[in-house]
């Protein structure tokens, strides 16, 4: 068996390259270098992909969620309540807002956000939730929009990892007042370099959002606002708005990998699987599994040329970064079990069945030696 690499590019890029090649050169040709018409139909066509009525791009993932909190006037004196199994970015944006990320532990078995433990984190100063569809798996959203209802609470969603995810055939990243996405080249829809995204169905944030990307700036004789730089490339634009006439078909792609993984997985030793409840699509952006002896297993599949990645291998509220947060080891037992045996496995178009045939039957080897 040949090597299996955890992400090959060359794939996706080899398919598309005459069509690259095509924008780059329409691109020379037409000199719009900011704020084209390739951003505004990419924008165009995200907000449709989404079900939302408008879309804002930005310059990366981070921007897009700091500018998403910053579109509803989120700040200082607020809290915000987020997932702690998540990548470090999504509450990052809410530290340097200003506002106070108030940390929920995962659910053991859909490890997204544990739902029955938000109320419990709500206090007089509580004025959103920030859910993050990890993994591409949904989150239970008409648990968490009752919640916001019932506490009067902004519901953001972190969409980075669900490009065409749904809940209840509802897109994710339509349910709240604003989204944010990155289009991070490893992402089911990624970008040849950094670009994300800001979703909204509501005017008023749409237009703020317009100006908050741009200096705070509709021409460059105005300031309205203290923005920021960050407007998605016109480049990355015409390269994802030709990627997202392909996310769907590779999106089939990825459930078929995953549902392979799930049949062949069954009953195998001390593995755990992430559980997708019937009323969601998920986007299977990563295919985690828990195991017992990760790195000894790693090292196996390695020997057998299977490349794994690890998604956290550190809780970010154990990082430097968030000590201020005053969170300690056993603040969140279940997001630290998961980071202690999280492996994530290839899943990427193009990925043939006897390639996770042989990724699977490494797993049960390990585990029938030991």
């Amino acid at each position: 068996m040949k090597e299996i690499r955890y992400i090959p590019f060359e794939k996706t890029d080899a398919q598309l390259k005459d069509e690259y090649m095509s924008a780059l050169s329409r691109f020379l040709d037409e000199k719009q270098y900011i704020l084209g018409k390739e951003v505004r139909k990419f924008e165009e066509n995200w907000a449709a992909f989404c079900q939302t009525k408008y879309a804002v791009g930005v310059g990366n993932g981070y921007d897009a969620l700091f500018l998403a909190l910053k579109s509803v006037n989120l700040g200082p004196g607020d809290e915000i309540i987020v997932p702690s199994h998540t990548f470090a970015a999504t509450t990052l944006a809410v530290v340097n807002t200003g506002a106070t990320p108030i940390l929920v532990d995962a659910d053991p078995q859909t490890f997204n956000i544990d739902v029955g433990k938000i109320e419990s984190s709500i206090t007089s100063r509580t004025k959103a939730i920030l859910v993050v569809h990890l993994y591409g798996n949904p989150c239970d959203m008409e648990k968490i929009l009752s919640i916001c209802d019932q506490h009067k609470l902004l519901l953001i969603e972190d969409n980075a990892q669900s490009h065409g995810a749904r809940y209840k055939e509802k897109a994710t990243g339509s349910f709240g007042i604003v989204s944010a996405t990155s289009f991070y080249p490893v992402k089911n829809l990624g970008a040849l370099g950094d670009a994300g995204i800001v979703n909204t169905s509501d005017e008023n944030v749409f237009e703020k959002l317009k100006l908050l990307r741009n200096y705070g700036s509709p021409d460059k004789h105005k300031m309205i606002l203290p923005g920021v730089n960050s407007r998605l490339d016109e480049l990355q634009a015409a390269f994802l708005n030709i990627k997202l006439k392909h996310l769907a078909t590779w999106n089939k792609e990825r459930k078929k990998i995953a549902n392979q993984y799930y049949r062949h997985l069954q009953d195998t030793g001390p593995l755990q699987t992430c559980m997708q409840p019937e009323c969601v699509e998920s986007a299977n952006h990563i295919f985690p599994v828990l195991v017992k002896e990760r790195d000894k297993l790693r090292a196996h599949l390695l020997s057998k040329g299977i490349h794994t990645l690890r998604h956290y291998p550190l809780p970010y509220h154990l990082e430097p970064a968030f000590s201020h947060l005053n969170y300690t080891r056993g603040s969140f037992p279940v997001t630290e079990n998961i980071c202690e045996k999280e492996i994530s496995l290839p899943i990427f178009p193009g990925l043939k069945e006897d390639e996770v045939s042989f990724i699977c039957k490494e797993i049960r080897s390990f585990y029938r030696s030991r």
